[in-house]
């Protein structure tokens, strides 16, 4: 059997420098020349032979140890170790697995263990490296579990049903007001009553655990499917791919033969059709659409930054509603109320606002097209911030806090009795069928102590024309506001002076909404993005003796 020259020259330094690894060196006479010319060759056995003599360093021998991470050119050998201790139970020699560094640094010192300690050591060993394998793949189940479609619709699937049921469900109302909508003695479905609501957090559904639960799960699984799948797809999609044989480049799903074509024209008309050329040697490859790729990256990106502005929109934010008459005052932080944990208030809500004015616009048939506010902010030292007509779709934002104009409402009636006043009559809303608003109030002119008060009745359904009747109930007349015009009722003359009505705000503190548009912007541009496809080629240019060549082979096959 032949060996190594590398090994042969290993076993002839051993030979020399300590052979048989015994107590007394061997004879200098025993190293001839030859040994000494294949000991000076062993020093560089890859490079031939210079005629300098290089100087030789002694050589060490090690144990060898699983741990060390020095790299070291070596070779293993058996040798017989001879102890001058008499040993009558066991054997004097022993074959140990030796190993040979060249190495200039010292070995390091062995470890003196006891035959117990040294028995047990490769158990836990053992033990740990198990459990290390273990913890190394963990993560990479957990990854492929998360990552998987079906969880994902799934997820997607639940957090719509949990949004269409949230629109069902009265959100933020009392819980007198689910006592008798949902009744135990009549349930929903043969099954739904009050308790699912409230036990479950319906009736705040949008951060109730339940959804934030359902939402930071696809959240997850959105980062794990972009880890395991999308990354890696744009890793491979950035690597430059030069085939170096032409049977690579018919394997292609799309491939053709061009007798005459050269690289550099196909690389010059591939660069007017908006490729990225890169050339090496003979070979050629080009790609376009590259952004296509991270397309999905970024879809999955916008998703979670959606989910996350939805999220602190529903834990971090403020929100309350407030009917305030023409000519009063309201402070923000009085009206504004927490929605989770993570709403925290600001210095802003110590703003004190003020109704300078409420008005209404109107069709010509007589129906409200729209009402306005006049509002003023003013600071903790009443100096005026800021101040806006604001109307339906057209709110004021300021310090973080957003008003709505929402509703409406007739708060009094100004009125002169027999030149007397003004008096203001509070209006108060009357329940009718349908949706339609109606207001109405009430003059005494009789005196109040009777057991029986008679007067005068005022009906409005809005803010430009009251309706008058006498004391027994009979239609009197219709008056405009600020007409100044009287109108006598059973001896009395009655004048309308105003009509005082009351706007509806909503406030609403929301940190979410900068997120949300910023990925709702980030979805559209990723989704328009996503069309580009991306378009790989390859090209190999053959001599024609390559070409004579390579048919030589295939027809061989």
């Amino acid at each position: 059997m032949n060996k190594n020259p590398l090994n042969h020259q290993l076993e002839t330094a051993v030979k020399l420098r300590h052979c048989w690894c015994s107590e007394k060196p061997l004879p200098c006479s025993s190293r001839n020349s030859a040994s000494m010319e294949s000991l000076n060759t062993f020093t560089n056995p890859l490079n031939p032979p210079s005629p300098r003599r290089i100087p030789l360093k002694p050589f060490q021998i090690h144990h060898h140890h699983p741990k060390s991470t020095q790299r070291n050119l070596s070779s293993p050998i058996s040798c017989k170790l001879k102890s001058s201790q008499k040993d009558t139970t066991k054997s004097s020699t022993k074959l140990i697995s030796q190993k040979i560094l060249l190495s200039e640094n010292m070995p390091p010192p062995l470890a003196e263990e006891e035959d117990g300690v040294e028995a047990e050591k490769p158990l836990e060993n053992d033990k740990n490296g198990a459990m290390g394998m273990w913890l190394k793949r963990l993560p990479r189940r957990v990854l492929s579990v998360l990552s998987n479609l079906p969880l994902a619709i799934g997820e997607m699937a639940t957090v719509a049903a949990l949004m269409a049921l949230g629109t069902i469900i009265d959100q933020g109302e009392a819980p007198d007001f689910y006592f008798q909508r949902y009744p135990e003695d009549n349930p929903a479905l043969g099954f739904f009553t009050w308790r699912w609501v409230l036990t479950l957090g319906f009736d705040h559904m949008y951060s109730s655990p339940i959804f934030l639960g359902t939402l930071v799960l696809l959240g997850t699984s959105l980062m794990a499917c972009t880890y395991t799948t999308q990354i890696p797809l744009v890793k491979v999609a950035r690597r430059w791919n030069f085939l170096q044989s032409s049977e690579a480049i018919r394997k292609q799903e799309f491939s053709e033969r061009l007798s005459r074509a050269s690289v550099q024209d196909l690389g010059i008309i591939l660069m007017g059709s908006g490729y990225e050329v890169f050339l090496k040697g003979p070979s050629l490859y080009a790609f376009k659409g590259l952004a296509g790729r991270f397309a999905p990256i970024g879809v999955h990106l916008a998703m979670l930054l959606i989910m996350a502005g939805g999220t602190l929109s529903a834990t971090g934010s403020f929100k309350g509603s407030v009917t305030v008459p023409q000519g009063l005052n309201f402070v923000i932080g009085d009206v504004l109320g927490p929605t989770g944990f993570l709403s925290n208030p600001s210095e802003e809500f110590n703003t004190e606002v003020h109704v300078n004015r409420f008005y209404m616009d109107y069709y010509d048939s007589g129906e409200v097209s729209q009402f306005h506010t006049d509002l003023s902010l003013f600071d903790l030292g009443g100096k005026e911030v800021m101040r806006k007509t604001i109307s339906v779709n057209d709110p004021l934002r300021y310090g973080g806090f957003t008003i709505y104009q929402t509703d409406w409402s007739f708060s009094a009636l100004q009125v002169l009795k027999d030149s007397e006043g003004p008096f203001n009559l509070p209006m108060a809303p009357l329940q009718i069928n349908g949706d339609k608003k109606l207001f109405g109030t009430f003059l005494p002119v009789s005196d109040t102590d009777a057991s029986s008060v008679k007067g005068i009745s005022m009906l409005a359904r809005d803010l430009q024309s009251i309706v008058l009747y006498d004391q027994d109930g009979k239609f009197a007349g219709v008056r405009r506001p600020n007409s100044k015009l009287p109108i006598d009722i059973g001896g009395t003359k009655i004048v309308i002076v105003d009509a005082i009505g009351s706007t509806g705000l909503n406030l609403k503190t929301d940190p979410g909404v900068p997120i949300v548009y910023a990925g709702f912007g980030a979805l559209m541009l990723t989704t328009c993005i996503s069309y580009l496809s991306h378009t790989q080629m390859e090209q190999q240019w053959l001599s024609e003796e390559r070409q004579t060549e390579q048919k030589a082979n295939f027809l061989r096959r």
